[in-house]
């Protein structure tokens, strides 16, 4: 199975265990089949084939990594590098254990986005009487039978496509639950490397000062709070228009498990009816503080990381190519929570903080996470001198 086929192919193919028994895939559900989403994800992320456990010497080795890199970005930020107030560690896992714990993490979001399917169901029922037998249709069988199957499928291909590359758990900034374990992918790590004729030392000790970097501003609980607020917000936007709904699920036969694949081929093809203008509104607000977040720890990480890894300049242009090699994994993540982490984004914020930097200096930037009064707008994320302003405007 091709790691780029959202649903493989040949004697290989998911659908082959996940319909072989559809009655109880189906029955048990909640708003998103879990089972589902957990035996897609299992697929995607390992080729269905075991993985061997994280090397214990390896593991080691990060362990001290992350003791050094901690000491290095709490000087560089002043901030807290816990959530938890204990010391920092490393737990490393293979794909399958990340797509678990993704799934884990990510699971409120989706249950955002089944929520806003059915609460529309209702509602477009009841406003459109002479439809109501389309609505019913096209509704009632998605959210009570087909809808959590969908979800499922959806959100397993989604967390199983990241976790073939993804580095560690910030991989993208999607908040998680508050811990002080940083989870790390050493086999995506060494192949990363490999690929690029990258220095391994270097590339463990970047992501760990990276994932460092991104828990001491996540970690901050009204940033955690407004970035997780925000996505939730843009999954609970959708409006699914039943008709185009109708037309998709016409295709869609039980018995016939490969007629999944045609509907979800790609993550646009079942929401695309379904953005509104309100979401546009949450999108841009999501897009200034993901870059505002991205652009300091990019700031953080020239600082600290010239100085500390030897092959910086080739890992950074790397790192840069590989942020603009989008995979199946990110394209439905910008689709489903509006989180679009582009190179244009990161452009963006470093554009933010290099402004910021240059009229206030590195005290000036250290103001940015003080509090929730301090986190950008998308006007003054494009205008830095408008911040600068802004936060030095007493309350």
């Amino acid at each position: 199975m091709s790691g780029s086929e959202p649903f493989g192919g040949g004697a290989g193919n998911p659908f082959e265990g996940l319909f072989g028994e559809l009655a109880k895939l189906l029955s048990n559900q909640g708003a998103v089949n879990l089972e589902v989403a957990r035996q897609m994800s299992l697929w995607l992320a390992t080729d269905g084939r075991p993985e061997p456990n994280t090397d214990p010497v390896e593991r080691m080795k990060y362990e001290e990594l992350v003791r050094v890199a901690d000491l290095h970005v709490a000087k560089a930020t002043g901030l807290s590098t816990t959530v938890t107030g204990h010391p920092l560690t490393v737990t490393t896992v293979g794909r399958a254990e990340w797509a678990r714990r993704t799934l884990s993490a990510y699971h409120p979001l989706f249950e955002g986005l089944a929520g806003a399917l059915a609460s529309t169901a209702g509602a477009e029922e009841d406003d459109d009487p002479t439809g109501a037998e389309a609505g019913m249709y096209a509704f009632g069988g998605v959210t009570e039978v087909v809808g959590p199957l969908l979800l499922g499928i959806q959100a397993g291909s989604m967390v199983g496509h990241l976790a073939r590359r993804a580095l560690g758990e910030y991989e993208l900034p999607v908040p998680r639950p508050p811990s002080d374990a940083l989870v790390l992918v050493p086999a995506n790590v060494t192949e990363f490397a490999t690929d690029w004729s990258l220095s391994i030392d270097d590339v463990r000790l970047w992501l760990c000062l990276n994932e460092i970097a991104h828990h001491a501003v996540l970690g901050r609980p009204h940033v955690r709070v407004r970035l997780d607020g925000l996505l939730r917000s843009y999954v609970a936007g959708f409006r699914p228009d039943p008709h185009a709904f109708q037309d998709k699920l016409t295709a869609l036969d039980p018995t016939d498990p490969m007629s999944f694949q045609a509907v979800l081929g790609e993550p646009g093809e079942l929401l695309g009816a379904m953005e509104t203008p309100e979401q546009q509104v949450i999108l841009a607000r999501i897009e200034a503080l993901v870059a505002a977040i991205e652009g300091y720890t990019d700031h953080v990480m020239d600082n600290v990381g010239q100085t500390l890894v030897s092959g910086y300049g080739a890992l950074v242009e790397a790192l840069r190519r590989r942020r603009s090699e989008r995979g199946e994994g990110e394209r439905f993540v910008a689709r489903l929570f509006g989180l679009d982490v582009t190179p244009a984004q990161y452009e963006r914020g470093r554009t933010f903080v290099k402004g910021v930097v240059e009229r206030a200096g590195e005290a000036g930037l250290a103001r940015l996470w003080h509090s929730e009064r301090e986190l950008p707008t998308p006007a003054e994320v494009d205008a830095p001198g408008l911040w600068l302003e802004r936060i030095d405007i007493p309350d």
